[in-house]
């Protein structure tokens, strides 16, 4: 492993325990309950449902597309899955308050459609691409 490899390793694991020491000093015990079920929660969701959908999903696919289409619907779907259950709190407007209205102030579904509409350009053209290789 090159130095400059040990160096941006080394300096993740600093940054990583600053950011657990400042967790730790600054937050009280409830809150930092509430971020240990976030993170448990969100590791339960995506290993439940997000995976879920996408290995059926990816099944389905092999049965019903083009060989060239198999990865790159694959990869589209894990990218869209993995968005889409983070946006989930955002374009849900979880957590926004009258009295603070610069919270959760974006267009999140208008955004969240976007990266779709782009993850689906995404693999229409890696798809194209893979499929015409094959042919020649």
């Amino acid at each position: 492993m090159s130095a400059v490899r040990w160096a941006v390793g080394g300096l993740g694991v600093l940054v990583g325990a600053y950011g657990a020491w400042l967790a730790l000093t600054r937050q009280d015990l409830l809150q930092l309950a509430e971020v240990a079920l976030w993170l448990a929660a969100g590791v339960a969701v995506h290993d439940v449902l997000v995976a879920g959908v996408v290995i059926g999903a990816s099944i389905l696919g092999r049965r019903v597309l083009p060989r060239p289409w198999h990865a790159p619907a694959t990869f589209g779907l894990v990218v869209w899955g993995g968005v889409s259950v983070m946006a989930v709190p955002v374009v849900g407007r979880f957590g926004a308050r009258a009295d603070n209205p610069t919270l959760l102030d974006r267009p999140y579904l208008a955004t969240w459609l976007a990266l779709t509409l782009l993850t689906l350009a995404a693999v229409a053209v890696a798809g194209l691409v893979r499929s015409r290789r094959t042919e020649a």
